[in-house]
């Protein structure tokens, strides 16, 4: 039985899987929408340039990627919870960088949040899984 959790996680999962495609996606409280994809020579990595906004109060699920994600927040304020780190508050003018398949969440502030995103991935993995 799907229960609430698992619907919600597959609708994330969902949602990101257009991202890799190059199509915006959006989930519970965020939108993604690709600036820039960019194919690596050979034929195991893509670098996709993502414009993240987050709703006031939003949560993003905990998930990984299959490579780096390298944030810039250009404004509001958001959680990090990353496995292995303590939990730190990023504003806008910080960034930060979570590694391959690291689990990791956030928690958005009272104010829409907005990220500039570079993800360095394998090109025919999901862009995000549920961790």
């Amino acid at each position: 039985m799907l229960t609430r959790r698992g619907f919600g996680a597959c609708a994330i999962c969902s949602a990101v899987g257009l991202v890799a495609t190059g199509v915006a996606a959006q989930g519970p409280g965020f939108t993604r929408t690709i600036l820039r994809r960019m194919e690596f020579p050979g034929d195991r990595y893509v670098t996709l340039l993502v414009k993240v906004d987050i709703a006031p109060g939003a949560k993003i699920a905990r998930h990984t990627h299959p490579g780096v994600e390298t944030t810039y927040v250009v404004e509001g304020a958001a959680e990090l919870s990353m496995q292995g780190a303590p939990d730190r508050t990023f504003g806008a003018g910080e960034g930060f960088q979570v590694p391959a398949e690291v689990p990791h969440s956030a928690q958005n502030g009272d104010r829409p949040t907005s990220l500039i995103v570079t993800y360095v991935v394998e090109k025919d993995k999901p862009l995000a899984s549920p961790a």
